[in-house]
């Protein structure tokens, strides 16, 4: 099956002031979003994903990926990266976790930015105009705290009741001002016990 893809949108945030002082670099943030109709709408309860999955899950990650890399201009100047889905209200949660939780969706963008590591995600069942949160963080450097960041937005006809809005957001730049320091820091000063590879 082809995925139906009702409309894509783009959206670049550039933030030159924070904390009512310049920024050094302007941070820029964006998102590339999807509506598509949701695969399994309809059919009550379905057992198996993965034809769905196997279907649609490549190509609207090929979508999105590359609506960001045109945007951001090439896969090096994306410093951080994370991924998002929000499932109609007639959909199940499972539907949206489908189609980004996928290796499918992942690695299409993981690869074009040459990251090491793991997506951070959001996903979410909600009406059209629910938050849509993109969490985040250094593609590389998962202890990197000043590329933890979300990128907010909003769709205001999607997702429909039978639909799912699937998200990929990037950053160029960090926080503005960065002064909290990464995880090392805590480590070091906490000592050894505090080792904790989940521990950000």
């Amino acid at each position: 099956m082809t995925p139906h893809i009702r409309k894509t949108l783009l959206n670049v945030e550039t933030i030159l002031i924070e904390g009512g002082k310049e920024a050094p670099t302007p941070t820029k943030l964006i998102s590339a979003i999807a509506v598509i109709k949701n695969p399994w709408a309809g059919r009550g309860f379905v057992e198996d994903l993965k034809p769905e999955i196997h279907a649609v899950a490549p190509v609207v990650g090929q979508v999105l990926t590359q609506m960001i890399i045109d945007t951001a201009g090439s896969g090096d100047a994306v410093e951080a990266y994370g991924k998002a889905a929000i499932v109609g209200l007639d959909g199940e949660i499972e539907h949206a976790s489908a189609i980004i939780h996928t290796l499918r969706f992942g690695n299409l963008y993981r690869s074009a930015v040459k990251a090491k590591s793991y997506l951070s995600f959001c996903n979410t069942r909600g009406p059209a105009n629910a938050p849509v949160l993109i969490p985040l963080m250094d593609k590389n450097d998962v202890g990197r705290r000043s590329h933890y960041l979300t990128i907010q937005t909003a769709v205001a006809d999607a997702p429909a009741a039978d639909e799912i809005l699937i998200a990929l957001g990037a950053s160029i730049g960090g926080q503005p001002h960065h002064r909290i320091g990464d995880r090392y820091q805590d480590l070091k000063e906490l000592g050894n016990d505090a080792e904790n590879p989940a521990a950000v």
